[in-house]
C-alpha cells in the first residue's frame, strides 16, 4: 500500500464509436475496448455518452476486466430518445467514478450500447504513474 496519495499526472481522453447492438450484459458478444490501463494505473473519473444524430431510447453498457478478456458487467449509462433538430440538441449524458482505478495494462473498460446507433463514448481521466 503506498504511503502517499496518488494523483493523476498524465491526463487521458479516450473516444470511439459504437454502432453495432449488443443487447447481452454477461459479457459476450463484440464488446469494444473504450480505455485500458497503464502499467503504474490509470484513473477513469467519467465516461460520457454523446449521440451522433438522433437517438432511440437505449444503455449503454459498461463491462470490466482485469485479465483482458473475460468482462463482466459494472455500470449501465441510460440514453433516453431524443430527434435532433435546428432547437434541439443531441443526447448527452454521463457518469462519474470516484474510485474507478484500472490497476495494470490488463485492466480495460469495454463499452456496448443494445441499440444500433452511433454512439460516441468518452472515457475521462489519467494515467498515475
Amino acid at each position: 500500500m503506498a504511503s502517499t496519495p496518488e494523483f493523476v499526472k498524465t491526463p487521458r481522453i479516450q473516444t470511439v464509436n459504437v454502432s453495432s447492438a449488443n443487447t447481452a450484459i454477461d459479457g459476450t458478444g463484440t464488446i469494444t475496448e473504450l480505455i485500458a490501463g497503464a502499467v503504474g494505473g490509470t484513473r477513469v473519473l467519467e465516461i460520457a455518452v454523446k449521440c451522433a444524430a438522433t437517438s432511440a431510447a437505449a444503455n449503454v453498457n459498461i463491462f470490466l476486466t482485469t485479465d483482458g478478456s473475460t468482462y463482466r458487467l459494472f455500470d449501465t449509462i441510460s440514453v433516453a430518445a431524443v430527434t435532433t433538430g435546428n432547437t434541439t440538441p443531441t443526447n448527452r449524458v454521463r457518469a462519474t467514478y470516484p474510485n474507478l482505478v484500472l490497476a495494470s495494462a490488463s485492466h480495460r473498460v469495454g463499452i456496448t450500447t443494445t441499440i444500433a446507433q452511433s454512439t460516441n463514448v468518452i472515457a475521462l481521466g489519467g494515467d498515475l504513474a
